[in-house]
C-alpha cells in the first residue's frame, strides 16, 4: 500500500485537521450547476499557497468515481511513464486503484510501465487526492507519473488513455497536476504563464509543448497537461474555462520569486 509522502508538509496529516483545512478551502457557495468536465488542470503546491484554487477547481466540476491523475516526476525515480497499481492509504481513508482502466491503459501502450518507485515520494498526485475524496466518496484513481518525454510519446500515451476511457464504458475525469512558472518575478512569470494558458485555451497541445520548451517556461506539469489535452480532445472536448490564476507571492509576500498556479476546466 502506498503511504502518504507529504502529509504534514503540503497538507495536514491527521484526518481531523485535514478535514477542517479542506472545508475552509472549498468555496462557501459551490456553483449550482457543476460542469461535466473531461479534464481539469490543478496546482499541486502546499495547501497554504495553492489549495484554495485547487479546491475551487474541483468544486466546479462533477467528480466521477474514477479519476485518472497525471503528474510530473519531480524526483526522476522510476520509469519515464509510471502507472501505480497499489492501493493508496490517505488520511481520509484508503483509495483503491481502478484496475480495469489501469489494465486497459497498459494493454494499449508498451511505454507505460507499472512502477511504484516513481510514486513513492511524488507529491504532485498526492495533494489532489483529499479534494477528490471529499467530492467523491467512492473514489478510485489511476495514478500516472510522467517524466519529460517527446511529443510523439505524449500522443501514444494519450491514445492509450483515450482507448481505455472508451472501452471502459464509465465516466472518467482526467486531472493534470501542474504548477506554472517557478521562482521568477511576478511580472515575468505572469507574462510567460499567459503564453502557456493561451495555448491551453486554444486546446492546442502541440503548441503548448513547443511554447513551453522554446520559451523556457518552467511549467513543471506541461507533459501531463499535454497528454490530458490530447485525450480530452479525442473524447470530444471543445471548451476551456479558466477557474483562476494566482501565484505564491500573494501568500508569502515575496513578488520577486513566485510560483504561478492555474485552475482550468476542459469540457
Amino acid at each position: 500500500m502506498r503511504q502518504p509522502a507529504v502529509a504534514d508538509r503540503f497538507y495536514p496529516k491527521s484526518a481531523e485537521a485535514l478535514s477542517l483545512a479542506v472545508k475552509e478551502l472549498l468555496p462557501d457557495k459551490a456553483p449550482a450547476e457543476k460542469l461535466k468536465a473531461l479534464a481539469v488542470v490543478a496546482p499541486h503546491a502546499g495547501y497554504i499557497y495553492s489549495g484554495s484554487l485547487a479546491a475551487e477547481t474541483f468544486a466546479s466540476v462533477i467528480v466521477p468515481e474514477t479519476v485518472v491523475i497525471l503528474g510530473p516526476n519531480h524526483r526522476g525515480q522510476g520509469a519515464p511513464i509510471a502507472i501505480g497499481t497499489t492501493e493508496w492509504n490517505m488520511p481520509f481513508g484508503k483509495v483503491p486503484i481502478d484496475r480495469d482502466i489501469a489494465d486497459l491503459i497498459l494493454r494499449h501502450s508498451q511505454q507505460v510501465k507499472v512502477d511504484e518507485l516513481a510514486h513513492r515520494y511524488e507529491h504532485s498526485l498526492e495533494v489532489q487526492v483529499p479534494f477528490l475524496q471529499k467530492r467523491q466518496e467512492h473514489l478510485r484513481i489511476v495514478p500516472i507519473v510522467v517524466s519529460h518525454i517527446s511529443y510523439p510519446l505524449c500522443e501514444e500515451v494519450a491514445d492509450a488513455l483515450t482507448k481505455a476511457i472508451r472501452e471502459g464504458g464509465k465516466d472518467i475525469l482526467i486531472v493534470a497536476s501542474s504548477d506554472m512558472s517557478h521562482y521568477e518575478p511576478r511580472q515575468s512569470a505572469g507574462k510567460k504563464d499567459k503564453q502557456a494558458l493561451q495555448c491551453i485555451e486554444r486546446l492546442d497541445p502541440y503548441e503548448l509543448y513547443h511554447t513551453v520548451r522554446d520559451q523556457r517556461i518552467t511549467m513543471c506539469g506541461m507533459i501531463p497537461v499535454v497528454i490530458a489535452l490530447l485525450a480530452a480532445k479525442a473524447c470530444g472536448a471543445s471548451s476551456y474555462h479558466l477557474v483562476g490564476y494566482t501565484d505564491s507571492g500573494y501568500v508569502s509576500g515575496d513578488a520577486d520569486q513566485v510560483v504561478g498556479y492555474a485552475g482550468i476546466v476542459i469540457s
